[in-house]
C-alpha cells in the first residue's frame, strides 16, 4: 500500500516532514543526476537531509528517480539503505565501475573500461533475481531509472509504482532484474559497452531525472480501468514536492579567441564538450519549466546543484581537507579553473575532493550563517537562479558584434 499520509502518517515521518517544512498531505519525490563519481557530492546532501530529517531517504521519500550514478543510488535506497550505507557501498561500487580494459581508450579503442568486476559486485549487494517490484516492497517505495534504448531511439523509463491500498505494483518493466536496470543506465558511450540497447539515460535529456518522475508519478503511474482510463493516481497536485539532487556541474567557460583552437586534442574536447553540455542543458530547461509560471504553482521544487569553478566553490565555508601534493594547497577555495576542469566523471583522483565539496555544500545549506535553507525550500538567488551554480554571459559584446554586418563577413566561416 501507499505510505500513509496526514495523521494517519506515524509520527517519526510527520516530524520530518515539519522539519522540512512539507505539507502532510504532500507525496515526495527525490531525483538524482548522473554523473559518474561525482555521485558521492549526492551522498553527501542524503547524509545530511537523513540528519535534519531524523529518518533514512527510504522512510522520507514516496518515490525515488535516478539516472547513470543517480539510478545506482536510486536502486540502493529502495533496497533499504540508509544514506551512510550507501557511501559505503558506492566507494566499492564506484572503483570497480570504472575498471581498465586492458588496451581500452575513449577514442581509439572504446571503451576504456569493463563492467565485469561492477557487475559482480552489483549482484552480491541487489541480489541474484531481484525484480523492481521486489525492491520495492521492501521498503514501499515506486521506483524510475532511466536508461536510452538505441534500437527504439527513445529514453526508457523503468518503473514500479504501487497501487493505492491494494498489492499490486503498476509498471512495464516491473517485472526486470533491479540489477539488470542499475547497469544499463550507467553504461556511458565510449567509457563503457551498451547493456545490448540500452545505454546511459543521461545522454540525452535526463541525466536531471526530475520533470520525467514527476510526469510518471502524476500521470502514467497507474493502469488502466475496464473503459481504458487512467485509475486516479496517489500524486495529485498540488499535493506533490519534488526535492533534486546534482552531482556538481562541470562548466566549461571557453574564451570567444579560444573557440575555433581549443586546447588539447579537438576530437576530445569536442565530444567532452558535447556530452557536458547536452545533459546541463537539458538540466537547465528542467529546473526553469519547474520554476515558471506554468508549475510553480503546482508542485514544490527543492533543486541542490554547485558549479564546480571557482567563484561557486568560494561561497562554501572554507576548509584544509584537500590534497596538497595534487592541487598545490589544502584549501578548498585555493583551487583554481585548471584543477577543477580535470574533474572528469571518471577520474577518481578527485573522488575525495567530491567527497569534501559534497561536505561543505551539505554545511552550506545547513547552516544558519549561510543559506538559512536546511532543505526546506529551493536553493535559488534572488533573480532565481541556482545560488551555487555560475553564470558567464557577455550581452554588451554579444549585441555590439552581432549587429556588426563588418565583423560577421570578416569573420572565419
Amino acid at each position: 500500500m501507499a505510505k500513509p499520509l496526514g495523521e494517519k502518517m506515524s509520527a517519526a515521518r510527520k516530524k520530518a516532514f515539519k522539519k522540512l517544512n512539507i505539507d502532510l498531505s504532500d507525496r515526495v519525490i527525490i531525483s538524482l543526476d548522473g554523473g559518474g563519481m561525482r555521485g558521492i557530492l549526492t551522498i553527501q546532501l542524503l547524509k545530511k537531509l537523513e540528519e535534519v530529517a531524523g529518518i533514512p531517504c527510504f522512510d522520507l521519500f514516496d518515490m525515488v528517480a535516478g539516472t547513470s550514478t543517480g539510478g545506482i543510488i536510486a536502486g540502493l535506497i529502495v533496497k533499504g539503505l540508509t544514506a551512510t550505507e550507501i557511501e559505503e557501498k558506492y566507494d566499492e561500487l564506484i572503483t570497480e565501475v570504472f575498471h581498465k580494459r586492458p588496451i581500452g581508450n575513449r577514442f581509439i579503442n572504446p571503451p576504456q573500461y569493463t563492467k565485469k568486476k561492477y557487475r559482480e559486485l552489483l549482484k552480491d549487494i541487489i541480489g541474484y533475481d531481484l525484480t523492481l517490484e521486489q525492491a520495492c516492497r521492501i521498503k514501499d517505495l515506486d521506483l524510475m531509472i532511466t536508461s536510452r534504448d538505441m534500437s527504439a531511439a527513445e529514453e526508457t523509463f523503468f518503473t514500479a509504482f504501487k497501487q493505492g491500498d491494494g498489492p499490486d505494483y503498476h509498471g512495464t518493466y516491473k517485472d526486470v532484474l533491479l540489477r539488470a536496470v542499475m547497469e544499463s543506465t550507467m553504461s556511458a558511450p565510449t567509457y563503457f559497452y551498451p547493456l545490448e540497447r540500452f545505454v546511459d539515460g543521461g545522454v540525452t535529456t535526463h541525466n536531471n531525472p526530475s520533470l520525467g518522475a514527476f510526469i510518471e508519478a502524476i500521470s502514467y503511474s497507474t493502469n488502466r480501468d475496464e473503459n481504458g482510463k487512467r485509475k486516479p493516481s496517489e500524486y495529485i497536485l498540488p499535493n506533490v514536492t519534488v526535492y533534486s539532487f546534482g552531482t556538481g556541474a562541470t562548466q566549461h567557460f571557453i574564451k570567444p579567441t579560444q573557440t575555433l583552437n581549443p586546447k588539447g586534442n579537438d576530437i576530445k574536447f569536442w565530444l567532452d564538450w558535447l556530452i557536458n553540455e547536452t545533459s546541463e542543458d537539458a538540466s537547465n530547461v528542467q529546473e526553469n519549466s519547474f520554476r515558471s509560471l506554468m508549475i510553480q504553482n503546482k508542485v514544490r521544487y527543492n533543486r541542490y546543484q554547485i558549479s564546480l569553478d571557482p567563484t561557486a566553490l568560494r561561497k562554501l565555508p572554507n576548509c584544509d581537507k584537500l590534497d596538497k601534493k595534487l592541487y598545490g594547497s589544502k584549501w578548498l577555495w585555493d583551487l583554481e579553473e585548471d584543477s577543477l576542469a580535470k574533474v572528469d566523471m571518471a577520474n577518481l583522483k578527485h573522488y575525495p575532493l567530491m567527497k569534501i565539496v559534497g561536505q561543505q555544500m551539505a554545511e552550506y545549506i545547513c547552516s544558519d550563517n549561510h543559506s538559512k535553507n536546511w532543505f526546506r525550500e529551493d536553493l535559488i538567488n534572488d533573480h532565481e537562479n541556482d545560488q551555487l551554480v555560475t553564470f558567464s554571459g557577455d550581452v554588451t559584446r554579444i549585441q555590439k558584434q552581432m549587429s556588426d554586418p563588418e565583423w560577421l563577413d570578416s569573420f572565419p566561416g
